[in-house]
């Protein structure tokens, strides 16, 4: 008797699992190096995924960014393309702006109730040879995959302290990297 009731929880944990890893999405986005000239070389991808915890970021980044702390956004437009800002192109401002769907207005941070297209920063590391190539994990609590599709994850100069003092929208400045998740 034992061995047939095993043998349903085994079948039927085996089925809750499938269920539960159809439900879970999950997208691989290719990031570019971007400049006031276009979209440049692959430097990388993101994988993104779902969790009870919200979407987890999974990187594996060249050695293009610089050191140290980068701002990760979530932009308003699938585009990555330079766009004119006061008479001059500026990389990557075809995306648009952070991520603002309740129209908050607020550059508040990913733990927060601003923009939900703020993410955590991310670090690249320094060694002797020069900048390490990125492959870390960040979770944005509050956004699902399908979020990011018809939008593009941008990755800006400096990092970003989640106010928009002493400078706009946390300080991340010029937008150096960007992708888009399929839609």
């Amino acid at each position: 008797m034992k061995r047939g009731v095993l043998a349903v929880l085994a079948v039927g944990g085996s089925l809750m699992a499938c269920a539960l890893s159809a439900v879970a999405e999950e997208v691989t986005v290719e990031m570019h190096a971007i400049s006031n000239a276009g979209v440049g070389a692959a430097i990388g991808t993101i994988k993104a995924m779902d969790t009870e915890n919200g979407t987890v970021f999974q990187f594996a980044l060249g050695q293009y960014l610089l050191p140290g702390p980068h701002g990760f956004h979530l932009h308003e437009n699938a585009s990555c393309d330079p766009a004119m800002n006061v008479g001059a192109m500026q990389a990557g401002l075809a995306a648009g702006g952070h991520w603002d769907p309740e129209k908050t207005g607020k550059h508040m941070g990913p733990a927060a109730r601003g923009h939900k297209g703020d993410l955590p920063v991310i670090y690249v590391l320094v060694d002797d040879g020069g900048a390490i190539p990125y492959k870390g994990t960040l979770v944005a609590p509050y956004l699902k995959v399908a979020d990011l599709k018809g939008r593009a994850l941008v990755i800006h100069a400096n990092g970003d302290n989640y106010a928009d003092e002493p400078k706009p929208l946390g300080g991340g400045g010029a937008r150096v990297a960007c992708g888009l998740a399929a839609s």
